[in-house]
């Protein structure tokens, strides 16, 4: 399990880990209150409060805040009483209080906030410093009208800029005319937490640093935290003597004090031997904050010791609030025009599904609209199994395994990485073409993915040292971030321009827009589906044929009204095929019949009979077709049953009635039947219209009604050979 090393006690291996939070003292130009509520009984002081105040911490521990004199207690009792302080609010008040060498009295300013399990913490500095206080230096202030002009100047600027770059530049120089810093700059963080100078305002002696990149463990990830919280922070002089926290855990909690909001609190001893590496003394740091995260910073840099004012460090948080809202602003006019640009793309798609059936066609007619907007050379679109591309892109099994890749890397829907190589080496054949990779998930039961791609471009990128010899020596107070901070070059391979914000945006609101259209192509199809399905349901239902209808598994889907009749079951009695072999009087043969059916995927087509109850069996022919799917799988099956009982009768009805036509002219007694047949006219036109007769029936449609009409002509024949007969008597014929 990793620990967390207290406050000053990191290295570069552990820093990120750092306590910073805890550090239990702070910088000596002010000092530090705990106060217990609501008394204000003094519980803990930072040690400099005898340099500072005039009075040792002995004196003012446990002791009422009254004891500072003039309007320090009634200034913090007013605060308390009006204000949550959960952030920290201002304070001004002037102390005046009896010493040994007189009355110690002076302005001080600062601020007061409330710890989260008790206590009130309050922040003085004295506006002007004590004499023999040598650690402190002197707040840099400036007149009021000067400082109002300044901002309003500022903000107006501000307002005026069309982009991030414009607005950086504005945003140094104003900041450096109003601090005196000798550097300012504007610091942006890439995805990845690296940082880069975007915008530099110095003293023409320095070198410049605009351009720079420093990597992202030069601030560690709880330092970025508390830039979240405690959005300015200063730093007079890079060499000073922390005081510390006495005592050295709060009386309130038994533990140490949590100073993330205090402006006072001491840095780490690695950050300020990274500056002193730098050559820099003194520091202010404001945050720029976007949607919650750290966008960036404006830092400054002097070369000598340097402190600021609170009024100059509330200018400076009001200019940042300023900043972050425009920066905020002009990205948001970016997403708005990436907004413009998918509801005309989503208008076109809408359009040619209406018109084409098909909105892929469409999205590739022409593929710089897809791809200028991204600055993309190569796009490709995975959907339903099938790939289109445009530009240039990799091979088809290339892209196969990238988006094999690309899928089970995380469910966002949104994907993008600069360097394919660096993060899937197994990919580096794609570096040449799809270097640079942004994906769209479109399905969340499929890798449907739009994708777009950056060739591999050669960059040259400037750091502030180099970035992979970070550390020199073991101990903690000799360590260098990076000892030599002379501009360190190198050519980057492998990798792609970066996809910015606005880019990934216009990514996502296009794979959003197309996530739409697929609903609603979807959703009309369910429809056309839906109405095909009740139409198709309705005509097998209402088929004169018995069909039974079963999903691949052999579940029952539909099975008609002439199915149930015919078998002497109700539908809703059958559950799938596993039901039917009971139906038959050769149960143990249909059962096997099934099986090979759906083992062997191959039709069945005979003759079996159905054990009807308490009738004799009906025979029927069953016919057993598979159905298969585009992809090979079956997707169900069909069987049909034809009732054969009409066509048994018919064939018993035709050889009765051969055996009826032989009978009757067998009826003539003692009379040679071929000759009557040849020499009587009468006797072979009746056994003649009777042949023709049946051969009639016979060759007509098969139904229920053959059996009859041959029976009747059997039975009609049968009559006509008796009266002929009859007749041949009366006439005294043998």
């Amino acid at each position: 399990m990793l620990t967390s090393p207290s406050f000053g006690q990191a290295d570069l291996t552990n820093c990120e880990r750092e306590l910073i939070h805890l550090a239990g003292s702070v910088q000596p130009h002010g000092v530090l209150l705990v106060l217990r509520e609501p008394e204000l009984v003094v519980v803990q002081a930072s040690a400099n409060v005898s340099t500072l105040l005039g009075i040792a911490p002995d004196r003012l521990l446990n002791r009422p805040l009254s004891v500072l004199g003039g309007n320090v207690e009634a200034a913090v009792r007013q605060l308390a009483d009006s204000l949550e302080l959960t952030e920290a609010a201002p304070l001004q008040c002037h102390m005046a209080h009896s010493t040994s060498r007189g009355v110690r009295a002076g302005s001080l300013e600062g601020s007061a906030h409330r710890h989260p399990e008790g206590g009130l913490i309050v922040e003085l500095e004295p506006v002007t410093p004590p004499e023999g206080a040598t650690d402190a230096v002197a707040a840099v202030g400036v007149e009021h009208a000067f400082l109002l002009d300044s901002l309003s100047a500022a903000v107006q600027r501000f307002s005026n800029a069309a982009n991030i770059g414009v607005l950086a530049d504005s945003v140094v120089k104003c900041v450096r005319d109003l601090t005196g810093y000798d550097r300012v700059m504007v610091y942006k963080f890439d995805p990845d937490g690296h940082g880069k100078i975007i915008a530099e305002a110095r003293d023409p002696r320095l070198d410049p640093l605009l351009g720079h990149h420093y990597p992202a463990s030069d601030i560690p990830q709880r330092a970025r935290s508390l830039y979240l919280r405690n959005r300015v922070r200063v730093l007079v002089d890079a060499g000073y003597v922390p005081s510390p926290l006495v005592p050295a855990l709060l009386p309130l909690t038994g533990q140490e004090l949590d100073m993330s909001l205090c402006s006072l609190r001491s840095m780490s001893p690695l950050h300020t031997q990274y500056l002193r590496n730098m050559g820099v003394t003194a520091t202010l740091v404001v945050s720029l904050v976007r949607e919650g995260k750290l966008w960036g910073l404006i830092a400054a840099h002097h070369y000598s010791p340097r402190n600021l004012r609170f009024a100059v460090r509330a200018a400076s948080a009001l200019l940042a609030e300023v900043v972050s809202t425009r920066i905020a602003a002009i990205e948001n006019y970016a997403h708005a025009q990436v907004a413009l640009l998918v509801r005309r793309l989503e208008h076109r798609l809408v359009e040619a599904t209406s018109t084409e059936g098909d909105w892929r066609q469409a999205l590739f007619r022409n593929p710089r609209t897809l791809l200028q907007p991204l600055e993309a050379t190569g796009t490709a679109l995975f959907h339903d199994g099938e790939i289109q591309t445009a530009g240039e892109v990799p091979s088809t099994p290339e892209l196969r395994a990238l988006l094999q890749w690309v899928d089970g890397q995380h469910p966002d829907p949104l994907f993008s990485c600069s360097s394919v190589e660096r993060d899937q080496p197994s990919l580096a054949s794609l570096t040449p073409v799809a270097s640079g990779v942004v994906a769209v998930k479109l399905s969340t039961s499929r890798p449907d993915y739009l994708m777009w791609f950056r060739k591999e471009q050669l960059l040259t990128v400037t750091w502030a040292g180099d970035p992979t010899k970070p550390v020199v020596g073991n101990d903690p107070l000799e360590l260098s971030p990076r000892r030599s901070f002379a501009a360190w070059s190198e050519i980057v391979r492998g990798t792609a321009l970066p996809w910015t914000s606005a880019e990934l945006a216009l990514a996502q609101a296009i794979g959003s827009a197309l996530i739409d259209i697929i609903l609603q192509v979807h959703a009309v199809r369910l429809l056309i589906a839906e109405h095909q399905l009740t139409q198709t349901r309705k005509t097998v239902q209402s088929s004169k044929e018995p069909v039974m209808v079963t999903d691949a598994a052999g579940r029952l889907l539909v099975s008609n009204e002439a199915f149930a009749r015919l078998v002497g079951t109700a539908a809703d009695g059958l559950s799938g095929l596993d039901d039917l072999p009971a139906l038959f009087t050769q149960p143990a043969f249909v059962r096997q019949t099934l099986e090979a059916l759906t083992s062997a995927q191959q039709p069945w087509r005979g003759e079996l009979a159905l054990a009807r109850p308490n009738t004799a069996p009906r025979p029927v022919s069953l016919r057993a077709e598979i159905v298969p799917g585009r992809d090979g799988e079956r997707l169900g099956f069909i069987l049909i049953l034809l009732d054969l009982s009409d066509e048994k009768r018919a064939d018993a009805a035709r050889k009765r009635l051969e055996q009826s036509l032989s009978l009757a002219v067998g009826g003539l007694h003692d009379v040679d039947t071929r000759a009557l047949r040849e020499s009587d006219a009468v006797i072979g036109a009746i056994l003649a219209n009777a042949s023709l007769a049946a051969m009639d029936i016979a060759d007509g449609p098969s139904g229920p009604t053959v059996a009859p009409l041959l029976e009747e002509l059997e039975s009609s024949t049968q009559r006509a050979a008796l009266l002929y007969s009859q007749i041949r008597k009366l006439a005294g014929q043998p």
